[in-house]
């Protein structure tokens, strides 16, 4: 391995650790490199219900471009905002401001998509590095670490542009790229494949639920004499063929009003002081569960393991009480759980996939961020929700949802397992791949046993 030579008419500051890197690899500025770097427009954007997409540094926090949580602003909007540079495919999207910056991600295929405040549009040569490599190289622990050296000291983290056309790019030839993309993007084509069989397993399970007990479907074919095939005899046996008056309106025959703190127990986290807080594992810590985390991994908390911290499990449903994701439902991870989120437990088992359910059903969540926003700081009290009312049938009809509802998250949480997998193998094989110092034919191996 032997060290290129630099361009001394650009300044180009090396990562540290990379001083030597493979033959006929070099190193370059990623101006260098690209067609354009482009600034985002500096104003916020009206937003729209409808329209082309506007990136904003939330939207790529995983270094892939989720249209699904994404805002909207008119064709108008979106022609203004473009006139500078219109993002394509093969074009990145790279954050440069915020709780999460330097995350770079593609801009999706078929899709208008205008940049958001505090988003930079990178354009690199086709002919001179892939994309997709690209990406990767932006995303991967070498670059992390590199950009976190340029703090500026402001309360929001940012890079000016200049320190983003001059940050260092290390480039083998391009057939050489586009084996190491090809390599990386098969893991995280598996991750996304997997995220995608989560929303449909998922989306099953919140159906069956706004069935049996929002619209109370079953109840409603039984008073009308209609046929219920999708629905196993012994299961419709539990459903009643008429409605009464309650205290919130009509509800199957039979059914009890109960308040929410019956049927869970509700527990508020514990936040330790900032001055106990690791950034990395070790001996006697434990992981302090975030509402980020569930976001990212990146950005890990450790903490003393003390009786005194409130723990969670993967089967607890998490709550967040503060901020912007107030009100989202989470699924547990062990370790320790912070003030910021809330834990339902379910006082019998056959109630937990019933519970995670309601707790995301549109009319739960419009009351819960309803009654958050009565602060200046949106947020709400563990004891806010005690009182809810929800209208439960016999325990019988609870064990039948939970039976269809565990076997579907079952699988939700294989995916989710085997993806965890393939994520620590590509990020593993990232930085060794990245610098050299594994080749394209001894990964391609490695690869083909995590995806199976």
């Amino acid at each position: 391995m032997t060290s290129e030579t630099i361009d001394s008419t650009k300044s180009l500051h090396l990562p540290s650790g990379c001083d030597s890197v493979p033959t006929r690899w070099k190193w370059s500025r990623l101006d260098e490199i690209c067609n354009g770097v482009f600034d985002c427009p500096h104003s916020t954007p009206k937003l729209a219900e409808a329209g082309p997409f506007v990136v904003r540094t939330q939207d790529i926090i995983t270094g892939v471009f989720r249209s699904e949580q994404a805002a909207h602003v008119s064709e108008e909007t979106y022609d203004e905002r473009t006139s500078r540079a219109l993002p394509t495919r093969g074009d990145l999207l790279y954050s440069r401001e915020g709780t999460y910056f330097g995350i770079a991600a593609e801009v999706p295929e078929r899709t208008q998509v205008c940049l958001g405040q505090r988003m930079v549009l990178i354009r690199p040569k086709p002919d001179t590095v892939d994309f997709r490599f690209l990406r990767h190289w932006l995303n991967s622990p070498i670059m992390a670490s590199h950009i976190h050296g340029y703090r500026d000291g402001s309360v929001a983290e940012r890079l000016n542009l200049p320190t983003i056309r001059a940050l260092p790019v290390l480039i083998p030839s391009i057939a050489e790229q586009r084996a190491i993309a090809h390599i990386l993007c098969s893991l995280d084509d598996k991750i996304e494949l997997n995220r995608r069989m989560n929303e449909t397993l998922e989306g099953l399970a919140r159906a069956i639920f706004q069935s049996w007990f929002v619209d109370f479907d079953p109840v409603r074919a039984k008073r009308d004499s209609l046929a219920q095939s999708h629905l196993a005899p012994a299961t419709a046996d539990f459903f009643p063929d008429r409605f009464e008056d309650s205290i919130i309106g009509l509800i199957p025959k039979g059914w009890e009003i109960r308040s929410l703190a019956e049927i869970m127990d509700i527990q508020g986290g514990t936040q330790p002081p900032a001055s106990e807080f690791l950034s990395e594992p070790c001996e006697g810590y434990i992981r302090l569960v975030q509402i980020r985390d569930y976001e990212t991994d990146s950005h890990l908390t450790f903490i003393p393991d003390t009786s005194k911290l409130r723990k969670c499990r993967r089967d607890d449903v998490m709550i967040a009480r503060y901020g912007a994701s107030v009100a989202r439902v989470c699924w547990g991870l062990d370790g320790a759980y912070n003030v910021a989120l809330v834990k339902a437990a379910p006082t019998m088992q056959c109630y937990r996939e019933f519970l995670r359910s309601y707790l995301q059903a549109p009319d739960f969540q419009t009351r819960l961020i309803g009654m958050s926003n009565r602060s200046v700081q949106a947020g709400f009290n563990k004891g806010d929700i005690a009182s809810f009312k929800i209208a439960c049938p016999p325990d019988a009809l609870f064990a039948a949802y939970q039976e269809v509802a565990w076997s579907l998250r079952h699988l939700v949480l294989q995916n989710r397992d085997q993806s965890r997998a393939v994520a620590a193998v590509r990020d593993a094989l990232l930085p060794k791949l990245l610098s050299g110092e594994i080749r394209v034919v001894e990964a391609a191996g490695i690869v083909e046993d995590a995806i199976k």
